[in-house]
C-alpha cells in the first residue's frame, strides 16, 4: 500500500503460492521497483535485505544503516545478493543515500503482503491498530498502522490508515485478499459494526468475535439485560504481572433465538474483571534526629 493511502501499488496482488515461498529474496522479486531501469547498480531485493540486516544488527538511523553496509564483510554481501563488479569480482554494498532513497520510495504495504503469513487454515486472526513511534514529522501526523496477526505473533499484513480517517476504513481492504474460511477474526470495539460482521460471514465464510462497549448503546443495553444470573457455568482466569493482579470471570449464553439486532450473532459472552494493583510497600520514614543546640 502507498504511504498516503490504502491503495494497492503492486502490479498484482501476491498469490498464496508467492507468500508460501521460503526464500525472502524470491518473495521480494515480485515487488515493483520504483526506480528507472537505467543506472541500476543494485537489485531492489539486495538493498532491502541489506537494510534489514543492518536494523537487526542494531542500526537505528539511515546513517547507521549506511555505515553497517559499508563495513559489511564480502561473504555477507554475497549472501544478500549484492552483485560483484570489476575484473576481481569485488562486491560493493549500496551507499547510504541509495538505501535511504529506496526505503522512502518502496511500497510498505507490498512488503507486508509479500513477507506476511497466509491465514488460510489458521484458527484465529486478530485485528489491531497501533501508532508507529517516532513517525511524526513537522508537516504530517504520526503513521497509524492496522495489522492482522495470527496466533504466535505471526503477521499476515498491515496497511497505513489514511490521515483524517479511522481503522474502520481499512478493515475490509486489509483482509479482502486472503482466504478466511473457518478463521475466527477478533477485533476491538472500534470494529463492532454490522457491515463488518456481515462481510466476514457472508463474503469470507469466517467467524467473528467482537467486543461490544458503549459505542453501540442499543446493542450494549440489550446484552446487559440478558439473564446472566441464571448462568451457572463460569470460567475463572487469574494473572499477575506488570505490577497488578487481575481476576476474570467469563459467562457465555446462546442467543440465536433472542433476535438480537446484530447479523449472524450466535453467542454472547460477558467478562467481569477485578484488578488489584500490587505496589511495593514504602519503607517507613526514619525519625528525624534533633539537631544540637
Amino acid at each position: 500500500m502507498c504511504h498516503q493511502s490504502a491503495t494497492v501499488c503492486l502490479t498484482k496482488s501476491p498469490t498464496a503460492a508467492q507468500r508460501g515461498v521460503n526464500g525472502v529474496a524470491e518473495r521480494l522479486a515480485v515487488l515493483r521497483d520504483p526506480r528507472d531501469r537505467r543506472g541500476r547498480r543494485h537489485s531492489l531485493a539486495s538493498v532491502l535485505l541489506t537494510a534489514c540486516c543492518a536494523v537487526l544488527a542494531g542500526a537505528r538511523s539511515y546513517l547507521a544503516v549506511g555505515q553497517w553496509a559499508r563495513h559489511a564483510p564480502l561473504d555477507a554481501l554475497a549472501r544478500l545478493g549484492v552483485r560483484a563488479a570489476g575484473p576481481l569480482g569485488v562486491r560493493r554494498a549500496p551507499s547510504g543515500s541509495t538505501i535511504r532513497r529506496l526505503l522512502t520510495l518502496v511500497c510498505p504495504g507490498g512488503l507486508a503482503d509479500l513477507l506476511g503469513c497466509d491465514p488460510a487454515g489458521s484458527r484465529h486472526l486478530a485485528m489491531d491498530g497501533k501508532t508507529a513511534r517516532g513517525s511524526r514529522t513537522d508537516t504530517g501526523p504520526a503513521a497509524h498502522l492496522l495489522s492482522a496477526v495470527l496466533e504466535g505473533g505471526r503477521t499476515v499484513s498491515q496497511l497505513r490508515v489514511p490521515d483524517r480517517t479511522t481503522e474502520v476504513t481499512g478493515f475490509t481492504k486489509l483482509l479482502s485478499p486472503f482466504d478466511l474460511a473457518g478463521v475466527v477474526v477478533t477485533a476491538d470495539a472500534l470494529h463492532t459494526h454490522r457491515d463488518h460482521a456481515r462481510w466476514l460471514v457472508e463474503a469470507k465464510r469466517a467467524h467473528y468475535l467482537l467486543v461490544v462497549k458503549r459505542n453501540q448503546p442499543t446493542l450494549h443495553n440489550a446484552l446487559r439485560s440478558l439473564p446472566w444470573k441464571e448462568v451457572t457455568a463460569r470460567r475463572y482466569d487469574r494473572e499477575a504481572g506488570h505490577g497488578r493482579r487481575e481476576t476474570r470471570s467469563i459467562r457465555t449464553l446462546t442467543v440465536t433465538a433472542l433476535r438480537l439486532d446484530f447479523p449472524h450473532v450466535a453467542q454472547a459472552a460477558k467478562i467481569h474483571r477485578h484488578r488489584t494493583t500490587s505496589r511495593p510497600a514504602r519503607s517507613p520514614a526514619k525519625p528525624s534526629t534533633p539537631s544540637p543546640t
